[in-house]
């Protein structure tokens, strides 16, 4: 089984960051520390899906970068990725526990759909199947994205949730990082 996990960078993701900080310099930081994540995993395969011209020099040799529109619709996104699974982080979850990520693979055994929802509303990330459900239209910015998918779906239990973590989507954001969790350094020297 081919597994991928895609880091999603958006130019919006850039409104996280902090006073005195440049935007670009967040953005590139806070989505190389998310990209790190998924790189480390075993048995995956790290993609960079980006709308943000010059962002493919935060990623590994040979990793695959997918150029999309900035409003580029999620399920376009992940209708472009290869693999039999796929996870879709957001870019901007420099400090997600990597376990979360294996979680949500492991749910695509019991559903179509696995989601880790942010804790503020929306969605850290999606798995499933490739290619995605045909039902499914999912949007890592709704305000309740597993209530959406489950709306959507034929039947109630496509559609998993793990553990909620967060997105440093604006300031506010910024107090939910923790300090006390390994890696994330470029966020963090940013932070200094």
């Amino acid at each position: 089984m081919t597994r991928v996990a895609a880091v999603l960078v958006r130019q919006s993701m850039a409104a996280g960051a902090p006073d005195g900080v440049d935007p670009r310099r967040w953005l590139e930081a806070v989505a190389e520390d998310t990209y790190e994540v998924v790189a480390g995993l075993e048995l995956v395969t790290p993609v960079l899906v980006t709308s943000v011209a010059g962002l493919d020099e935060i990623v590994w040799p040979g990793t695959e970068v997918v150029v999309i529109d900035e409003d580029e619709p999620l399920k376009n996104v992940v209708q472009r990725l290869k693999g039999d699974q796929a996870v879709v982080v957001s870019g901007d979850a420099p400090d997600l526990p990597p376990l979360l990520v294996g979680k949500l693979f492991r749910e695509l055994g019991r559903a179509e759909i696995s989601v880790c929802p942010d804790e503020r509303g929306g969605a850290v990330a999606l798995a499933c199947g490739l290619p995605m459900p045909a039902w499914a239209d999912p949007d890592l910015d709704a305000s309740d994205l597993v209530a959406e998918l489950r709306a959507q779906a034929p039947g109630r239990r496509m559609v998993a949730a793990v553990p909620g973590w967060h997105r440093v989507r604006d300031r506010e954001g910024l107090s939910r990082l923790d300090p006390g969790l390994e890696g994330w350094d470029n966020t963090r020297a940013l932070l200094g």
